[in-house]
Formats: C-alpha cells, sequence, structure tokens
C-alpha cells in the first residue's frame, strides 16, 4: 500500500492529525477487541469517516473489514457497517464538493482511488467470492450495501471482476436471485449490478439468458406500466440490449422462447391526448432500439428473417406502423419508429407487401410510402426524420422487385393520374429530383437508383418516362433531364451544398446504366454527354470538384465497359482512343481513384443507415459504394486493353454464351428427367400400396378361414354327440314303416357327401397346378431379377396363397375322414336295423312297450336328420367361400402379370434414362474442356474470368452428380 501513501502524501489537504490517530484506534479496535459491541461500534464510526476521510480509512481498515466479513458472519448489523464502508471507500458516485479549480484533478484523483482500491480488493479472489456467498443472505442491512459494493467493483475494474465471477462456483446464478427479491430496492439494484456484469462479455450474457433472465425481466417491465413505467423500465431494457446485441446465440433463444410476440403491447401507446412525458419517451425510443437488435442488418440473415417473420405474424409490425402514422407523436420517436419499421421489412417479401398496402388515415387515404415521400422531399422537415425515411425506402425496396416495378410503374405514361387528383411515389422523386433544394436533389436521386439496383427489367422501363418541361416543347426523356442538370452544374442557384446535386445525379446515371447496355446506347446517342465528361475529367479543378470528376471517369468508364458497339460514332475503340489522347490513360485512372480515396467513402460503406451528422456529409451512398468497388477494378483493365484483345474477348463471350445455352439446355433435359424419374418412383410407391392392400385382403380370408374351422370343429363334435345317443336307444327301437325311408335318405345325404368331397378334391388339384405354374414362373423371374422389390412381394404372396391352399387341402381331407366315419355309422345303422326287425317276430309281446320307444326314436331320429341337413349346409357354404379363394387367386395371377408388366417398362425406361444421361456425361465433359480452354485463352490475354462462370461450372459439376444419383437409387429397388 506504499502506492496509497503516496497519494495520500500528494494531497494538498489532508485530515488533521487526530483523524488520522482516531481511524488508526479504530482499526485497532476491530481488530483487538474481543466483545463484539466494541466491534460493532468501531466499524460504524469508520463508516461515518469513509466519505470525508476515504483514502485514509481504505488504507488502514480495509484488511480489518474483510476479515470483519470472513469472521462476524452471524451478526448482520456488523457485516452491513462494513459493506457500507468498503462502498464508500471503492465507489465514486458520493464526493465532497471542491471548487471549480479543482473539479478535475479531483475527479480524476477521485476515480484512480477507486480503481486502486478495488485492485487491492479483488487481488485475492476469495473476496469477491465471499461477497458474492453474502448475497445469499436475505437480510436486507446484508444483501443491499452487497449489491451495492459488488456493482461498484464493476465499474471500478469490470473485466477482472467479470472473469472471478465467471468461475466462481454457481456466481452468476446466485446474482440472478436478485431479481425475484420481493423489494423493490434490492430488485432495481440488481438490474444495475447485471447491466455492469453482462456488459461485453458474450459468456456471460448467455448464462444469464439461460438462467431465464428474458422471463423475469418482461415481467418487471409488464409489472411497471410498459412505456409508461418509470426508470425502472430503462433499467430493464437496457440489460435487454445488453444480453441481445451482438449475440446470435442469445437473439435465437428469445425468439425460439416465443418473447417477441410479449413486445407488442409496449407500442400500445393509446391516443394523443395520453400525454408523452420525457422517462416515456425514452422508454419507448429504447423498445424501438431493442427491436432494431433483433433484425439488424448486421446479424446473420437466416435469423434476421425469422425474428422478421416473427415480428409480422405477432402483429408487432402492424402495431409499428399504426405509431408511424399517429398524430401527436415526438419527432425523436417518429424518426426511431420509422427506421424500425425499415429494418424489420429489409429484404423480407412478407413484410414488405404489407408495409405497401399500409395508408395513412387522411381524406382521401395515402400509401405510407407516398406520405412518407413527401416529408424527405420537404426541405422544411428535421434532416434526421428525411435520412429516416430514405433509409425506409431504401429498406422497402432491398431485394423487391416486386416493389421496384411498383415504384417505377408510377412514372411510366400508362399509370400516371391525369385527373392530378393523387400524387403518386414516382411523381414525388421526379419533383425532388428537379427542385432548387440540393438535399432533396440527392435523397430522390438515391431513391430512384435504389429503385432500379440489381433489375435490368427496370432500368429498360425507366427510359420511357418521359418528362414535359416546359408548354410548347417537346418532351424529354428521365435520362436526358439528368444529363441537361449535369451538365448546368453551378447555374441554377440551389440550397445546400454546391456538390450534392451533380454527385446524386451522377451516382443515378451510375447504377442506371451498369450492367444494362441499352440504357447505354441511349445515354451515347445524346451527343453532348461524352464531350461533356471529358471536359470535366480533364479540368483541374480544386479539391472539392475532384470527387465530380471522379464519378464523371465512372460513368464514361460504364459507357465504355458495357458498351454494345451499336453506335458507330461511339464503339469501345473510339471511346478509349478519345480518352486517350484528350485525358490520357493514366490521368483517367488517377480521376477515378478519387472516389474510393474520398474520406467521406468508406464512412459510407459500413453500414447501410445513411446516418449523417449534417446535411454537407450526404454524399455516398451504401449501396453506390459496393458498385464502386465492384467497377473500379474491371474498367481499369478495360482502359487499357487493345481492340484486338476487345475483338477476341468478345468473341469469347459469345462462345461462352453460347455454351452456356447448351448447358442451360441439357440442364432442363436433366431436370426433366429426373421429374420422370420421380413420376415412376411414386408409380412404384402406389404400386406398393397396392400390393400391401392385397396381402391385407389374404389376411382377412385366412382369418375367415379359420373362423370356418372352428364353426366346423364344434359341428363335428356335436355330431359324434348324437351318433353316441342315436347307438343308446336303436336297441329297443321297432321298424314301423318309416324308418328305411330315413335310411334311404341318408344313404342318398351321403352319396351327396361323396360327389362334394370329389368336387372339391378336383378343384383342389386345378388350385395346384396353378400354385405350381406361378411358382416356376415366379422361380425364373427370381433368377432373372432379383433385385426388383415388386417381384419379390409377389413371390412372397403367392407362397402366402399357396400356404392357405395348402390348409384348406388339409381341411378338405379331415372332412374326408368325417364323411367316412359317418358312412360307417350308417353300415352300422342298418345291421342294427335288420337285427331290430328279426327280434319283432321274437318279441311280439312287447309290442305296446316298444311303440312307445318307436314315437321317441322317430323324434331323435328327425333331430339326428335336421342336424345332418345343417352339416350339408355348412360344407355348402364351405364349397362356395372355396371358391371365392379361387377367384381371389386368380385376381392376384392377374395382379402379379400387371405388376410384372410395369416392372419391366420401368426398366426398359431406367435403361434408357442411363443411356441418355450418360452421353450428356460426354457431352458435358466436352464443355466443360472447351470452356476450360476458352478460359485459358482469356487468362493468356489478360482477361479477368469471372467468378460467376467458376461458379457455374462448380454448379454444373453438382448437376452432373444429382443426375446420377437417381439412376443409383433406381438399381437399389
Amino acid at each position: 500500500m506504499n502506492f496509497l501513501r503516496g497519494v495520500m502524501g500528494g494531497q494538498s489537504a489532508g485530515p488533521q492529525h487526530t483523524e488520522a490517530e482516531t481511524i488508526q484506534k479504530l482499526c485497532d479496535r476491530v481488530a483487538s477487541s474481543t466483545l463484539l459491541d466494541d466491534r460493532r461500534n468501531a466499524v460504524r464510526a469508520l463508516k461515518s469517516l469513509s466519505k470525508k476521510y476515504r483514502l485514509e480509512v481504505g488504507i488502514q481498515a480495509m484488511e480489518h473489514l474483510i476479515h470483519v466479513l470472513q469472521t462476524d458472519r452471524s451478526d448482520s448489523e456488523i457485516i452491513g457497517y462494513a459493506l457500507d464502508t468498503l462502498y464508500n471507500i471503492i465507489s465514486n458516485d458520493e464526493e465532497e464538493e471542491v471548487d471549480d479549480v479543482e473539479e478535475e484533478n479531483s475527479t480524476r484523483q477521485s476515480e484512480d482511488l477507486g480503481s486502486q482500491f478495488t485492485e487491492i480488493f479483488i487481488k485475492q479472489q476469495e473476496n469477491v467470492t465471499l461477497l458474492l456467498s453474502l448475497l445469499e443472505e436475505f437480510d436486507f442491512h446484508v444483501r443491499w450495501p452487497g449489491v451495492k459494493l459488488l456493482t461498484s467493483l464493476l465499474k471500478q475494474l469490470g473485466p477482472q471482476v467479470q472473469q472471478i465471477i465467471l468461475v466462481s462456483p454457481m456466481g452468476v446464478s446466485r446474482l440472478m436471485d436478485l431479481l425475484a427479491d420481493s423489494r423493490e430496492v434490492i430488485r432495481n439494484d440488481g438490474v444495475l449490478l447485471l447491466q455492469a456484469l453482462t456488459r461485453s462479455n458474450g459468456a456471460i450474457q448467455k448464462i444469464v439468458a439461460f438462467e431465464n433472465a428474458f422471463e423475469r425481466l418482461l415481467d418487471i417491465i409488464s409489472e411497471e406500466g410498459n412505456s409508461d413505467g418509470g426508470i425502472v423500465v430503462e433499467d430493464c431494457l437496457i440489460l435487454l440490449q445488453n444480453l441481445l446485441k451482438n449475440n446470435n446465440s442469445n437473439q435465437n433463444f428469445f425468439k425460439e422462447g416465443s418473447y417477441i410476440q410479449r413486445m407488442k403491447p409496449w407500442f400500445e401507446v393509446g391516443d394523443e391526448n395520453s400525454g408523452w412525458s420525457a422517462q416515456k419517451v425514452t422508454n419507448l425510443h429504447l423498445m424501438l432500439q431493442l427491436v432494431r437488435v433483433l433484425v439488424s442488418p448486421t446479424n446473420p440473415p437466416g435469423a434476421t428473417s425469422s425474428c422478421q417473420k416473427a415480428m409480422f405474424q405477432c402483429g408487432l409490425l402492424q402495431q409499428l406502423c399504426t405509431i408511424l402514422m399517429a398524430t401527436g407523436v415526438p419527432a425523436d420517436i417518429l424518426t426511431e419508429t420509422i427506421n424500425t419499421v425499415s429494418e424489420v421489412i429489409r429484404g423480407y417479401q412478407v413484410n414488405q407487401d404489407y408495409f405497401a398496402s399500409v395508408n395513412a388515415p387522411s381524406n382521401p387515404p395515402r400509401p405510407a410510402i407516398v406520405v412518407l415521400l413527401m416529408s424527405m422531399v420537404n426541405e422544411r422537415q428535421p434532416f434526421v426524420l428525411r435520412c429516416a425515411v430514405l433509409y425506409c425506402f431504401q429498406c422497402f425496396l432491398y431485394k423487391n422487385q416486386k416493389g421496384q416495378g411498383e415504384i417505377v410503374s408510377t412514372l411510366l405514361p400508362s399509370t400516371i393520374d391525369a385527373t392530378g387528383n393523387s400524387v403518386s411515389a414516382g411523381q414525388l422523386l421526379c419533383g425532388g429530383l428537379f427542385s432548387t433544394d440540393s438535399l432533396s436533389n440527392w435523397c430522390a436521386a438515391v431513391a430512384l437508383a435504389h429503385a432500379l439496383q440489381e433489375n435490368a427489367t427496370q432500368k429498360e422501363q425507366l427510359l420511357r418516362v418521359q418528362l414535359a418541361t416546359s408548354i410548347g416543347n417537346p418532351p424529354v426523356s428521365l435520362l436526358q433531364q439528368c444529363t441537361n442538370i449535369l451538365s448546368q452544374g453551378d447555374k441554377i442557384d440551389r440550397r445546400g451544398s454546391k456538390i450534392q446535386t451533380r454527385v446524386g445525379l451522377l451516382m443515378l446515371l451510375c447504377t442506371w446504366l451498369s450492367n444494362c447496355p441499352i440504357a447505354v446506347t441511349h445515354f451515347l446517342h445524346n451527343s453532348a454527354n461524352v464531350p461533356f465528361l471529358t471536359a470535366q475529367i480533364a479540368e483541374n479543378l480544386g479539391e472539392e470538384e475532384q470527387l465530380v470528376q471522379g464519378l464523371c471517369a465512372l460513368l464514361l468508364g460504364i459507357s465504355i465497359y458495357f458498351n454494345d458497339n451499336s453506335l458507330e460514332s461511339y464503339k469501345k475503340e473510339k471511346l478509349k482512343q478519345l480518352i486517350e489522347k484528350r485525358i490520357g490513360k493514366e490521368n483517367f485512372i488517377e480521376k477515378l481513384g478519387f472516389i474510393s480515396k474520398h474520406e467521406l467513402y468508406s464512412r459510407a460503406s459500413q453500414k447501410p443507415q445513411p446516418n449523417f451528422p449534417s446535411p454537407e456529409y450526404m454524399i455516398f451512398d451504401h449501396e453506390f459504394t459496393k458498385l464502386v468497388k465492384e467497377l473500379e477494378g474491371v474498367i481499369t483493365k478495360a482502359i487499357y486493353k487493345s481492340s484486338e484483345e476487345d475483338k477476341k474477348e468478345e468473341e469469347v463471350k459469345k462462345t461462352l454464351e453460347q455454351h452456356d445455352n447448351i448447358v442451360t439446355h441439357y440442364k432442363n433435359m436433366i431436370r426433366e428427367q429426373d421429374l420422370q424419374l420421380e413420376e415412376l418412383k411414386q408409380q412404384v410407391s402406389t404400386l406398393k400400396c397396392q400390393n400391401e392392400q392385397l396381402q391385407t385382403a389374404v389376411t382377412q380370408q385366412v382369418s375367415q378361414i379359420q373362423q370356418h374351422k372352428d364353426q366346423y370343429n364344434l359341428l363335428k363334435i356335436q355330431l359324434g354327440k348324437d351318433n353316441q345317443h342315436q347307438g343308446s336307444y336303436s336297441e329297443g327301437a321297432q321298424m314301423n314303416g318309416v324308418q328305411p325311408e330315413e335310411i334311404g335318405r341318408l344313404r342318398e345325404e351321403i352319396e351327396e357327401l361323396k360327389n362334394n368331397q370329389e368336387l372339391l378334391q378336383s378343384k383342389l388339384t386345378e388350385k395346384d397346378s396353378v400354385i405350381e405354374n406361378l411358382k416356376s414362373s415366379q422361380t425364373s423371374g427370381t433368377n432373372e431379377q432379383s433385385s426388383a422389390i415388386v417381384s419379390a412381394r409377389d413371390s412372397e404372396q403367392v407362397a402366402e396363397l399357396k400356404q392357405e391352399l395348402a390348409t384348406l387341402k388339409s381341411q378338405l381331407n379331415s372332412q374326408s375322414v368325417e364323411i367316412t366315419k359317418l358312412q360307417t355309422e350308417k353300415q352300422e345303422l342298418l345291421q342294427k336295423t335288420e337285427v331290430f326287425a328279426k327280434s319283432v317276430e321274437v318279441q311280439g309281446e312287447t309290442q305296446t312297450v316298444i311303440a312307445t320307444k318307436t314315437t321317441d326314436v322317430e323324434g331323435r331320429l328327425s333331430a339326428l336328420l335336421q342336424e345332418t341337413k345343417e352339416l350339408k349346409n355348412e360344407i355348402k357354404a364351405l364349397s362356395e367361400e372355396r371358391t371365392a379363394i379361387k377367384e381371389q387367386l386368380d385376381s392376384s395371377n392377374s395382379t402379379i402379370a400387371i405388376l410384372q408388366t410395369e416392372k419391366d417398362k420401368l426398366e426398359l425406361e431406367i435403361t434408357d434414362s442411363k443411356k441418355e444421361q450418360d452421353d450428356l456425361l460426354v457431352l458435358l465433359a466436352d464443355q466443360d474442356q472447351k470452356i476450360l480452354s476458352l478460359k485459358n485463352k482469356l487468362k493468356d490475354l489478360g482477361h479477368p474470368v469471372e467468378e460467376e462462370d467458376e461458379l457455374e461450372s462448380g454448379d454444373q459439376e453438382d448437376e452432373d452428380d444429382e443426375s446420377e444419383d437417381p439412376g443409383k437409387d433406381l438399381d437399389h429397388i
């Protein structure tokens, strides 16, 4: 602590000798006193002195205070005093008032003291761990000063303290419990503590987020009244920004947890008479910034689009548009809302379409885009608001060709409102482009350039726009009017920057002419344009005009590079000769480099949002800087190329285009074949489903046969019992003239059963022959094509049918055995009848008794006949079911034949497809060799080979691989 003593000695005004002695005595009492009351009183006295005599108390008492925290944890009062004293020593919040002359030095010295005492405290990491353990105490006098002390440590030496807490077991989790404290003071200071803890530390941010911080913070914001809440809402929003900004993991967790939906009530601001307090404005500003964090253009595109989708689905975008069109909204909130809506719709087609449909609550209703553009071209509006509207328009058109077409269409003659009752977006842009306000000129030019960005169709459509300059004069094209204003230069008196209008028009023309040879031809068709550009580039002007010279050089270079040589007087070679004679190639390239060397160029290239401190800095557009970076190198190479190299390059380009057309043709053929293969696969899957259905039907038939088998077994058992009864009562029966007739009937039924058996036997023989034929055909088919799934499944189905027929055969055999038993029983019955006839002559005296028994026998015999009839009916039913099974077998055979035919067709189509693909591969290989040789020629000639060509060749190889895969897949079927 010698350095602290040096600081103490250097102070101009220190404590009196008596105060220093007092502090020393108090420290001795804390260290040596055995009574807790004495130590408590001494620490309380040190607390009272720590604010005024911060340095002395810190030097002498810090070690003793830490010892108190370690040993006297049972007494919450002394712990609270010790924590308050340490907070007064380390914190820079409350300082003694000093004179104005000494204020700066005193503040710096105070900050040095705080950081030095913090460094002493955290030198032993156990001190921070001890402080974290004290925060678990529920006592208010311990937890609250502990929270304040830890917050002060984080403010002084944040990264070091963060690292200690990060490695401490359950360190962050203990601090998260502060948000659940029922005492608002501790909860609110806990939010401030977590703010300092999560600042610029991604690891801690993730831990805090997964400790359910989002849920708790959103609950607090809701309890406090959302945007109408106080300073607590502001602190919670700042903490949420710390957790989400530049942290993709937490952003994804926030989205997946459906927390975006809970943000919608924040923006329900009520009517215009509710008032806008300063705190409400601050809260809403932070809420809008939080939405922008989730959809920032710097985030990964996938994460941004998913958040944009969620914001539309939950109605958050609709709520923001309501604020956008509301009245009475403060200007800074309106500006931030416009910026927020801009990034919510940027690059996401669904949100852009919705924004295009939003109307302002006016009479008649006007589209929101038109109302915003009216503010952009109105020079009385605040500068930041105009920048925000421009950003919103740019985001609406970003990757939105549909929106670009709608904007350009409002300028075309067929869509302009002849009555003049309504103002379109195109008319507002033209009005701003040709006004006397240079800032409006620049904004309108950049906005119109974004309507043409990467859209060759709209560049050509914009050439049709005609403007009426004055009564009696013929209309001129928009392109010609832009060049006319550009050539007038400073002749027109404009408000604002001198070069802003020309820079805006040159950026518009460069964007318009790039990648559009038709627009280049229209531009060169005006004979005054090229001399104007060469004169501007050749002059030696001041530093302000150097940027204009660079942009003119870029425009002339675009006219050369994208020239299709359709104008005889302005072919590529003649323009290059003109540059060499009047400007000089080296001078031209030097002037072209003025653009990227400008101090505002790098600033504009960093972020898409046009954020400028003042109108004078509004020179470059973000998308235009990308265009310059893309074209500067190729224009430089094009200037130095000879005419022969240009001709060779044109020939190579034409050849490459032809090859590209051939490759595209073959790609389309491969795609068609892929579609055909997909259709064939679907047909195969359909046949598989049909086969499964047939198998299911067969399974159902098997179950039905099993049920009939069970019924037959029951009948057989019942018939056996009846035979036993017949044997018992037939011993005493007497023939009365009826019994021989019944016996004749039984014989006839037996004959019928025999006939049925023979019929079933013949049918079974026929089925056996059919099965043998199917088996032989199936075996030959399997040997020929064992890899076909359809044939395999058909063989399985036939095997199952064979097994079922074998079961039926066994059942018929069992029926035959049963019929044989019935025949033997009938023979026995006939023998017994003859015995009864003989006994009638011997036993005539018992005729009366036998007559009664005969009646009983007749009844039983009639029952037996009835049961025999039922058995006959069951056998007929079985015969009918056998017939049905045979019909199903026939249908299965026909299905097998159909499947075999379809399989043969598929194999033929697959073979043809493989042959065609092999031919295509050979052709594509030849084409690749030719393209490679042409590229080598281009490289030898010094022409750069574009990456798109390489990517196209890579795509060709990928698609060739993909075209082979379906054939491989079909080989496995």
